[in-house]
């Protein structure tokens, strides 16, 4: 007897793939999910589209890029419950499986591993790595070490025209998840967000000083009840 027939047989998992695609806003993240989603479906694999249900700017049952291409997707809060959504059979049929603005989902990172490690789902993911201060935004760094690819895009700087690594915060508001589009944000080279976040916090301390001036200058109200 040979010694290769004395080795257990291993009943192996099938093989998933996770890729990530990153970068500021308007660098075509969203794009380039939809034209590798697009690819897979045109070589026959069987793809569903992922979208968060806090981004409804474009349409609410649609993937939509800023230049207004769409594709339809599962609008979800969170992306645990897309298995029980879909169907099981539905779900097991699957091969690929994209997911756009993938910072707002907090279960990103298990539900990655359990699609490509356990069910042998292609999982494609696109969002922001950075917010409007540079910092990590949401999961999606998390997934870096379990990822096969990392794509990080650039955009181009309103400003100058370099390439663009940042996003920057036209509003003076400082809640880290607020959902806009050009309206709200713009892309810049590193020179122009730093100078542009001193111009914001600059505008922003007037606009409190002038503020709290209007309050000190209120003349106070006195209720009075008549007898």
């Amino acid at each position: 007897m040979s010694s290769s027939s004395l080795k257990p047989t291993l009943d192996l998992p099938p093989s998933g793939e996770i890729h990530v695609i990153v970068g500021p806003m308007f660098a075509g993240k969203t794009t380039a999910l939809l034209r590798r989603i697009k690819s897979e479906g045109i070589n026959g694999r069987k793809v569903a589209m992922i979208k968060s249900s806090k981004d409804n700017r474009y349409a609410i049952d649609s993937v939509v890029t800023h230049d207004g291409t769409k594709y339809p997707c599962m609008a979800l809060p969170d992306l645990l419950s897309f298995k029980q959504k879909l169907g099981e059979e539905a779900y097991e049929k699957l091969d690929v499986i994209g997911i756009d603005e993938a910072q707002f989902f907090d279960d990103l990172y298990d539900f990655c591993c359990k699609a490509a490690d356990h069910d042998g789902k292609t999982v494609i993911v696109a969002g922001l790595d950075g917010d409007y201060l540079r910092r990590n935004f949401g999961p999606v760094l998390d997934l870096v070490p379990l990822a096969d690819t990392i794509t990080k895009l650039t955009a181009r700087c309103e400003l100058c025209g370099k390439r663009a690594h940042f996003t920057l915060r036209k509003t003076h508001e400082t809640k880290t998840e607020l959902i806009g589009g050009a309206d709200v944000y713009m892309p810049v080279c590193r020179q122009h967000y730093v100078n542009g976040q001193i111009v914001i916090k600059a505008a922003r301390n007037i606009i409190d000083e002038s503020t709290k001036f209007q309050s000190e200058q209120e003349p106070e109200v006195i209720s009075t009840t008549l007898t």
